[in-house]
């Protein structure tokens, strides 16, 4: 069976996919392929995709994942009825509270007399009583 996955490409933290057609037997990896589609930038969005082959490989019956399904009803390739698009996950944000937003603001302090300054005045004073003694 025939899929159509993304193939990485790319240095090491900036990650670019190749849009590819491939046996579901071999990995992503292989670099053994049917036909080459397309390519896909995730850090700009830019996807680059050849509609008329996607739509030969889909009619006859490659299963496209779920990120190239969505990629290709962006570019706007009509997919068969068979391909069923996952709904968009709900997002919850787990801590509201701890939000930097959601802090209450700090005012600048004010400037007052330090503690090491009180301290460093009566320190003499001490010593000086303890020699009298």
């Amino acid at each position: 069976m025939l899929v159509i996955r993304m193939q990485r490409t790319g240095r090491k933290g900036h990650a670019q996919f190749r849009v590819v057609v491939q046996d579901s037997r071999r990995t992503p990896s292989s670099g053994r392929i049917v036909a080459a589609l397309g390519h896909y930038n995730p850090h700009t969005k830019e996807a680059v995709i050849n509609k008329e082959k996607a739509l030969f490989y889909l009619e006859h019956g490659a299963q496209p994942s779920d990120r190239v399904a969505r990629l290709l009803k962006a570019q706007g390739v009509k997919l068969p009825s068979w391909v069923k698009l996952t709904a968009d996950k709900k997002r919850d944000i787990r801590n509201v509270e701890k939000l930097r937003k959601n802090q209450p603001k700090e005012e600048a302090p004010v400037e007052t007399q330090t503690v090491s300054e009180e301290v460093g005045q009566e320190a003499p004073a001490e010593v000086a009583d303890s020699s009298k003694e």
